[in-house]
């Protein structure tokens, strides 16, 4: 069975200083880039927007953190970010890119958002991610990155729904914290769904 890190949305929009920022989030580069070697095979996610998207703001002209519907699904809105082609789309500086096999890009269609690396949020279409992993059976993942309240735990869900042994790597991700404590709700609701939490060094990275 293949050991498979999912990195999910480490990118300039998500640091400190990015256009939807996640405190402290270019503090998990070192700690993936440090995981790496221990992995057979690494996928990264990207949030991949087309300009004007239904989750932004400014296309629903409101206020960011507002809350509507959005095809049936609660969606929060936020400031523009990870816009296809734009620097705020690509990978955080520092990140070992070249020790990465295989990137999934969501968020693509205008009209609903891709919080999870698996599907959109109305579970209508697939990113292409379930389909590259072919079976549960060859694949345990990895998960790690950005932002632990949000992509990151609608990721390791689906991957657990789907019959993936998932670990999270909980000193490998951050949260937004829109509300404080966001973060550890969304470790224990991955938890209480089976995924199982871990921290880097439990990683035995000296047989690497």
């Amino acid at each position: 069975m293949k050991k498979t890190l999912v990195i999910v949305d480490v990118q300039n929009d998500f640091s400190s200083e990015g256009a939807l920022a996640v405190p402290d989030g270019e503090s998990v580069v070192p700690v993936i880039n440090q995981i790496m070697p221990f992995f057979d095979f690494v996928i990264a996610t990207q949030d991949w927007h087309p300009e004007a998207h239904a989750s932004f703001a400014s296309t629903q002209e409101c206020q960011p953190g507002d809350v509507i519907d959005l095809g049936g699904f609660q969606q929060v809105m936020w400031p523009d970010h990870c816009v296809q082609g734009t620097k705020g789309a690509e990978f955080i500086k520092g990140l070992n890119t070249d020790k990465i096999n295989h990137i999934i890009r969501k968020g693509t269609d205008i009209e609903i958002d891709s919080y999870s690396g698996f599907y959109d949020n109305n579970k209508k279409k697939s990113t292409g991610l379930a389909e590259f992993l072919a079976s549960p059976d060859l694949h345990e993942l990895y998960i790690v990155g950005l932002a632990t309240d949000y992509c990151v735990r609608y990721t390791a869900l689906d991957a657990v729904a789907s019959g993936f042994k998932t670990y999270v790597i909980q000193d490998a991700c951050r949260g937004v914290n829109q509300q404080p404590g966001d973060d550890e709700k969304a470790f224990y609701e991955m938890s209480k769904a089976g995924c199982l939490l871990i921290l880097s060094g439990d990683l035995p990275l000296n047989q690497v």
